[in-house]
């Protein structure tokens, strides 16, 4: 008999008038969330909903990554994700029509290939990208650590 794991993420949103809302989680710090400021009514300097999808998007691949490297016994020196969320407007309303992110990540110089397969890998890996619908393109700079400090 197989056993499956189940996990659950329980968020609560109170809303607190206006566009702005507060994000808890139990045991974790509170987090302002609101429509963005190139929206009708949206706040300025608050996470907003599409911030978080990027960000969700960009650190499920991280840290995707981060687990595969581990596995593969491929080295990390530096890691930076950066992530582009591309929202545009047809007939239904708006909607996110890609996500771009940008990954640059330094390992020795003996593993840069194991490094690009471990960061194609990762994308493919990732459980928040698994569940969008919307594109996600990977820009991938794969450097060694030797070629850096050098």
């Amino acid at each position: 008999m197989t056993t499956f794991k189940s996990h659950r993420f329980p968020v609560s949103i109170e809303w607190r008038g206006g566009r702005l809302t507060e994000a808890t989680v139990a045991g974790k710090p509170e987090l302002e969330v609101a429509t963005p400021p190139e929206f009708k009514g949206g706040i300025e300097g608050v996470w907003s909903p599409e911030d978080l999808l990027v960000a969700a998007t960009a650190s499920c691949y991280t840290v995707t990554l981060v687990a595969i490297a581990e596995r593969r016994a491929v080295p990390l020196h530096a890691l930076t994700v950066r992530g582009t969320g591309f929202i545009e407007r047809h007939d239904e309303g708006f909607g996110f029509v890609l996500i771009e992110l940008h990954a640059s990540l330094e390992t020795d110089e003996d593993t840069i290939a194991a490094a690009e397969q471990a960061a194609r890998a990762a994308k493919d890996g990732c459980l928040v990208g698994m569940a969008l619908e919307t594109p996600i393109h990977l820009e991938l700079d794969v450097r060694s650590r030797a070629a850096v400090t050098v």
